[in-house]
């Protein structure tokens, strides 16, 4: 698998992440170590996780896998702090005090010394930014975590947080901003991007199949057996149901036929080479279904196809 630089930094990650929502709770131990197989087999290296997944279960299973499928150092870990959950309500936390614990965590559950990429899940408006930075900051600063990044930010706050982390204070770098990028959701191309590619800062595109609707799958209904019928899932995947939606859809699905492929390679095609993207961060619920999605390496759209799809989706 193509390897690529992220950020200004020396971390090479495959273009294509493997995402562990699911793992631990939708997914099970062992559909999860087939996936990891099919990844590793695909010559992926970039595995994305976060302790709120599952309430930690999805850190513990990874660590779990570590040394025993895979060697740790043929890995690049990254995981999210942040965000807990409290009787279904989700909270926000970025106080210093709060992330470190978070950390600590972590570090335990996935049963390492230390972390290659740790984000900032979510900005948080109740905690002043300098005192997350400062979290993130002593996270290196005492061998805990190599490399540092944002999540879900919003582009004026992701160019904040970079200036106050300029390397030439003394500062470890923001290197990367984890964004939902899709077919379906390009709102990142208004401010995150630029502000991205102007700060050296590598993009990573969560949710590139649009939540899973831009395979297709939910165009005659909502399947049994998808994330849209599932507790924990459905409220996330019924903002891309409506008819914007359902227009993409069919133009990728168009695509696909045209070409020979399947809706789910022209559609996670789109975001891997789209300007300034570095990984893809792809999820699935079975070991089939990555395997689907790793053929996409062999794929690149025509340029007819991609100037298509683009006027069909734009904002």
């Amino acid at each position: 698998m193509e390897m690529r630089v992220l950020g200004n930094s020396g971390l090479r990650v495959s273009r294509l992440a493997l995402g562990t929502m699911t793992w631990g709770r939708d997914t099970d131990e062992h559909e999860a170590a087939e996936q990891l197989k099919a990844y590793l087999d695909s010559g992926g290296n970039f595995i994305d996780t976060a302790a709120s997944y599952g309430d930690g279960d999805s850190e513990r299973v990874i660590g779990g896998f570590l040394e025993t499928l895979v060697p740790r150092d043929e890995l690049i870990l990254a995981t999210k702090a942040g965000i807990s959950w409290n009787s279904g309500e989700r909270i926000i936390n970025n106080s210093r005090s709060s992330l470190l614990g978070d950390l600590d965590k972590s570090l335990n559950r996935l049963g390492v010394s230390e972390i290659d990429l740790w984000q900032v899940h979510r900005w948080d408006e109740n905690v002043p930014l300098e005192e997350t930075l400062s979290a993130l900051d002593y996270s290196v600063s005492s061998g805990r975590v190599r490399y540092i990044g944002l999540s879900n930010f919003l582009g004026w706050q992701l160019a904040r947080a970079a200036t106050l982390q300029n390397p030439i204070f003394g500062k470890s770098p923001i290197i990367s901003i984890q964004s939902e990028y899709s077919l379906l959701n390009r709102k990142i191309e208004e401010e995150v991007i630029p502000a991205a590619l102007e700060l050296n800062i590598g993009l990573l595109a969560w949710s590139p199949l649009g939540r899973g609707v831009l395979t297709g799958k939910y165009r005659n209904g909502t399947p049994a057996d998808s994330r849209g019928a599932s507790q924990h899932f459905a409220n996330f995947v019924s903002p891309y149901l409506d008819q914007r939606s359902r227009k993409i859809v069919d133009a990728v699905c168009v695509a696909a036929e045209g070409l020979g492929y399947s809706p789910l390679e022209i559609a996670l095609s789109w975001v891997r080479d789209s300007y300034g993207v570095t990984s893809s961060i792809i999820g699935a619920r079975t070991a089939a279904q990555l395997r689907g999605a790793l053929t996409v390496e062999e794929i690149e759209l025509p340029d007819q196809v991609r100037a298509a799809l683009d006027e069909v989706s734009c904002l």
